[in-house]
């Protein structure tokens, strides 16, 4: 294992303690707890609360979100592990601006667990919550057993419509309604190339062939649904597109966010040579781009792979995509 680290350990408090000193002007701790991240300047206002949690090792997936117009605060796991339920109490807490607080996450078994024993402890002093575990891996089930999916890149869009809606001023009832019509319209699938190392294990979390590649495989290494050989980067958008369009119905005149996402270590250039051949797809479809998102926005480590992630908009959800935003990962403008 070749990693530029300290102690394996210390992996999480070590990344998140940097993390702060380099965007101190965004972020702060609290109680200097860093496994809770919260906004520097805190909105004290009468709007929604928005708050998530996850693992470490997904950077800028989850707390790299935390900022104006999308989270309130992250609470922050170990690598691949959810956070525990008392952090998420304190976090909802914190962020409980009078209008109540939306928990929304990744669809996985800890993350469900804590901030539902989490909620609970909250309910007792009358602090309103709604949970939304995101599900928009369309490779880790069937679409007849939808709840069960996975929640990956995905998300960051969901971050940016609550946010948003957050922002306007919209009770709790409003912005979770908005957020789970936002989420019946993403869909995502990913590739995976190479495997990456978990600093406390200290070994590949799992093994591929150099000529393979994994189609629909999980960001912890949970397995995709289908092995193949390399092939070129063409090809795969082609393919990937044909996944997603099973479940995304588009017709001419629609309008679309595509998200690009690499894992960790895939060069960027290799991204744009996707979307060339994705936009060229959807172009003959006669659907209109409304801004690519193109980059690393959910990794796994060192995992060489991509994902691809549809968002189709209606009027509503494009302006509220298109407002504008601002964390230290994470910069849009209205165009």
């Amino acid at each position: 294992m070749k990693k530029i680290i300290n102690k394996p350990e210390d992996y999480t408090k070590d990344f998140v303690e940097g993390l702060i000193k380099a965007h101190s002007d965004k972020y702060q701790l609290l109680d200097d707890d860093f496994r809770m991240l919260i906004r520097k300047e805190n909105p004290k206002t009468d709007k929604v609360g928005i708050v998530t949690a996850g693992g470490s090792g997904h950077l800028p997936l989850f707390l790299g979100y935390v900022g104006d117009k999308m989270l309130d605060g992250c609470a922050i796991g170990n690598v691949f592990a959810s956070p525990s339920s008392s952090k998420m109490e304190k976090l909802i807490r914190e962020c409980d601006y009078g209008k109540g607080v939306l928990c929304l996450y990744g669809n996985y078994g800890g993350d469900n667990m804590n901030f539902d024993m989490a909620t609970e402890m909250t309910d007792f002093d009358d602090i309103k919550t709604l949970k939304i575990a995101v599900k928009d891996d369309i490779a880790s089930a069937p679409i007849d057993k939808k709840d069960q999916r996975r929640g990956v890149a995905g998300i960051v869009y969901a971050y940016k419509i609550a946010g948003a809606a957050a922002d306007k001023g919209y009770d709790l009832d409003k912005v979770s309604m908005i957020t789970k019509e936002a989420l019946e319209n993403i869909r995502t699938i990913g590739v995976a190339l190479s495997p990456c190392v978990v600093p406390e294990a200290g070994k590949a979390t799992f093994e591929i062939k150099d000529d393979e590649i994994e189609i629909g495989m999980g960001i912890h290494g949970e397995a995709g649904i289908e092995v193949k050989k390399m092939m070129t980067a063409d090809k795969l958008a082609e393919q990937l597109t044909d996944k997603l369009l099973e479940e995304i119905e588009l017709k001419e005149n629609d309008e679309l966010s595509v998200m690009i996402n690499g894992l960790g270590a895939t060069p960027l250039d290799e991204m744009y040579i996707v979307y060339n051949r994705l936009y060229d797809l959807l172009k003959d479809k006669k659907v209109n781009i409304i801004q690519p998102h193109i980059g690393n926005f959910a990794t796994s480590m060192e995992m060489a792979g991509l994902s691809i992630t549809f968002f189709k908009l209606n009027d509503e959800l494009k302006q509220l995509l298109t407002e504008v935003s601002s964390t230290p990962f994470y910069t849009n403008f209205n165009k």
